[in-house]
């Protein structure tokens, strides 16, 4: 398994639905966390993109000389931005960082953002520009001179002098559930992302995903995006789960519903049914739980549970083909810590990710006992 943790630059609390709880995540607070991410064992971290967050370019640069080795997957934004000053962007850092870029393409979901920011395209033609831009993009990377004639990118001589350490480019992260998506993804990603839902419905997009790589001619890998919730005691996660939602009231999740209602995104639709936009049965298969997404918008599931529970759900994903997991936990600093001691040592990690950890963890040895005897294991 690859373990990645999140940034929350849109904001970090103890409690959702309330500024009770609230934290300012400024640079000190990014800062903590990134170094906790670099420290722990974590392969890196996602930023999330959007007009409710810094900037995930800005933000992920401004880490980069406070940590030595967690990568960083940064949003690309086709028609947000166009390909020959996204190519330079991810070189440029891909070289300054040694090598730690991941990109994440991002197509967009809310109409009204994307109105917003003076994109006008509808749902399937952002698909259709996501697959040019990804064209030219990836020929600049190795070092091509692009000659592009599409119906909405037309380029003449586009070249980067400079190029990534990663050849011919850094992996290429990718979500989506409707089959424009899916078909972009197959054409052009390393690494195909999921939000969490139950495991048979992960199976089914990964085997549709899977077929349609295969008539690229091209073999892909898989991750999910899910929120954890980790306790010694099963007990003790279900109460941290409740919680997290207990200043969640009708009124907002009546107003957060109607809002992620007006996204187009197909995989935000699936996120919505899921919850039903209730607290009721919000256990929507063993150990998933969907309280998140009553007021989140996109990954709106966690997993609930004991340390052994929780790694045995997410190695049921495994399974089935998962082998990046993107995971968080409110609030995102003490939960990475959480995460790393209780879970790390329950699931199969990368090897190298594994012999991190195990060094991070080598002086843990607890409190020393009345200044002279170590605690026992």
């Amino acid at each position: 398994m690859n373990v990645f943790w999140f940034i929350p630059t849109g904001g970090d609390s103890r409690y959702l639905g309330t500024s009770k709880g609230g934290r300012d995540v400024d640079f000190n607070y990014m800062k903590q966390l990134a170094q906790a991410i670099d420290s722990l064992g974590y392969q890196g971290a996602l930023l999330p993109t959007g007009r409710s967050c810094e900037d995930a370019w800005v933000t992920a640069s401004s880490l980069l000389s406070v940590t030595s080795r967690m990568k960083f997957l940064v949003a690309l934004r086709p028609g947000l931005m166009l390909p020959s000053v996204a190519a330079r962007m991810t070189s440029t850092f891909d070289r300054l960082s040694g090598g730690r870029l991941l990109i994440n393409v991002v197509s967009g979901s809310n109409p009204a953002e994307q109105v917003g920011d003076g994109i006008t395209v509808d749902h399937d033609e952002r698909y259709e520009l996501t697959n040019e831009f990804l064209d030219v993009w990836r020929s600049l990377l190795a070092e091509e001179e692009v000659e592009y004639e599409g119906k909405h990118l037309h380029i003449d001589g586009g070249r980067l002098i400079f190029p990534p350490v990663q050849a011919p480019h850094p992996p290429i992260y990718f979500g989506g559930s409707s089959e424009k998506a899916l078909s972009v993804a197959a054409k052009h990603c390393d690494v195909y992302l999921t939000w969490g839902e139950p495991v048979d419905a992960v199976k089914e997009k990964i085997n549709r995903v899977r077929a349609l790589a295969e008539k690229e001619g091209r073999t892909l890998t898989f991750g999910i995006r899910l929120h954890v919730i980790v306790r010694e005691t099963e007990e003790e996660a279900w109460q941290a789960a409740n919680e997290l939602i207990k200043y969640v009231d009708d009124e907002t999740i009546e107003s957060a519903q109607k809002e992620l209602s007006k996204h187009v995104s197909e995989g935000q639709r699936r996120m919505l049914a899921l919850s039903s936009g209730s607290k009721d049965n919000l256990e929507i298969s063993p150990n998933l739980w969907a309280g998140v997404g009553l007021v989140r918008a996109g990954a709106g599931t966690a997993l609930v549970g004991d340390p052994i529970t929780v790694a045995e759900r997410l190695k049921e994903y495994q399974a089935i083909g998962i082998d990046t997991f993107i995971l968080s936990g409110y609030p995102h600093l003490e939960e990475a810590y959480r995460v790393a001691e209780l879970l790390f040592p329950h699931l199969p990690l990368n090897s190298i990710q594994e012999s991190e950890q195990k060094q991070a963890a080598t002086f843990n040895h607890g409190v020393v006992i009345a200044d002279s005897i170590h605690p026992t294991k």
